[in-house]
């Protein structure tokens, strides 16, 4: 159970898992609690779409839905995702026999009234599961989550989609009309946890530098506050280019020679360990999960720090080229060894058979 299926990390994560555990020969069904978004990742799953609005009215009216549904599937667990599907999963736990596993992405996922809300309903979930081990410590520490009931595991990256290709990288680094410029790649919605302010204030003093440096961000530039995010952008000219919603983000990173995050809060970015997956360097902010998911194959600075993030920049770019290969080949080795999205299938199935163990 989840919000949507809108082009977003926790989304693909979710989808990832899904289509795995069906092909593992589980009955598996996504339910959705807004509406069919107008751009989705695609899925085999079978879809149920609860229609829920932000009034009191259609909530209760989605969980009707919800509930006739699940009596109908008889599902033994359901596994939810993100603040609203996780509250609506315990609400429905309420009137049917399934166990509830909960699932949060994000080190920050609301104020203190959605930090109460989980700890009032904790007793609804068997367990409650974070992406990272900071964002389990934050919420321990808040008390949203009794520290006995916490457990993580991480995102997984499908290392064969995400697999470096050298021809690739030539077809559409002249379809892109770039030669020998360096291109830092950037990706994600344009949401505050982002942080696209600093990421165009660091870039500035970067092109200051070295006036042939480009920066690439692929996402859809839509929502509160994307018209001055594109006006900061547009001050830089031509050096950034918005590439919008792409669905051939392995090409893309392909393309690049250098992978940025200048995010202010994370869970465990996606796009970071589909980077590394992809053999490029990468340069981040220490936020979230990103330190755990990276360790010593990239370049980790504060966050909201312009400066730090330019010279780390600045100093990737000045590397030597084979000194960039290495470190991205490193970065893949450490991505495939313990974060393919086959292994975190195992991970969380080895799981599903214990809570509902417990369950008996």
């Amino acid at each position: 159970m989840l919000t949507s299926l809108g082009m977003g990390g926790a989304e693909r994560q979710v989808v990832a898992l899904a289509e795995r555990m069906k092909a593992r020969g589980h009955a598996v069904a996504l339910i959705l609690l807004r509406e069919r978004q107008p751009e989705e990742w695609p899925t085999t799953v079978d879809l149920v779409c609860l229609d829920m609005r932000k009034t009191p009215v259609s909530f209760l009216a989605g969980l009707l839905k919800g509930r006739r549904f699940l009596r109908d599937f008889q599902p033994e667990l359901i596994h939810s995702h993100v603040f609203p599907a996780n509250m609506a999963a315990r609400m429905l736990k309420i009137s049917l026999p399934a166990a509830v596993l909960s699932t949060v992405h994000n080190v920050y996922e609301g104020s203190w009234p959605r930090m109460l809300a989980y700890r009032l309903t904790d007793g609804l979930s068997r367990r409650t599961a974070f992406v990272s081990r900071s964002a389990a410590e934050r919420y321990a520490h808040l008390q949203a989550v009794p520290v006995r009931k916490c457990l993580i595991i991480t995102n997984g990256i499908n290392t064969e989609e995400f697999a470096p290709s050298s021809s690739r990288r030539a077809r559409l680094r002249v379809q892109m009309g770039v030669r020998e410029e360096f291109v830092w790649l950037a990706a994600g919605r344009i949401v505050p946890a982002k942080d696209f302010p600093n990421l165009l204030r660091t870039f500035a003093r970067v092109r200051g530098e070295i006036p042939e440096a480009r920066l690439w961000i692929a996402g859809e530039a839509a929502g509160a506050g994307s018209a001055a995010i594109q006006m900061q952008a547009a001050e830089l000219g031509a050096s950034v280019r918005w590439q919008g919603l792409r669905r051939d983000m392995p090409a893309l990173l392909d393309a690049a020679d250098g992978f940025v995050l200048a995010s202010a809060w994370e869970g465990m970015p996606l796009a970071v360990g589909e980077a590394m997956a992809m053999e490029k360097p990468v340069v981040a902010t220490d936020v979230g999960g990103v330190r755990e998911l990276v360790g010593e194959a990239g370049v980790i600075v504060p966050a909201k720090s312009p400066e730090a993030l330019a010279e780390a920049m600045l100093e990737m770019m000045r590397r030597t080229e084979e000194e960039r290969r290495t470190l991205g080949r490193m970065a893949r080795k450490r991505i495939t060894a313990r974060f393919s999205i086959d292994a975190k299938a195992d991970e969380w199935e080895a799981l599903y058979r214990a809570v509902l163990e417990n369950e008996r």
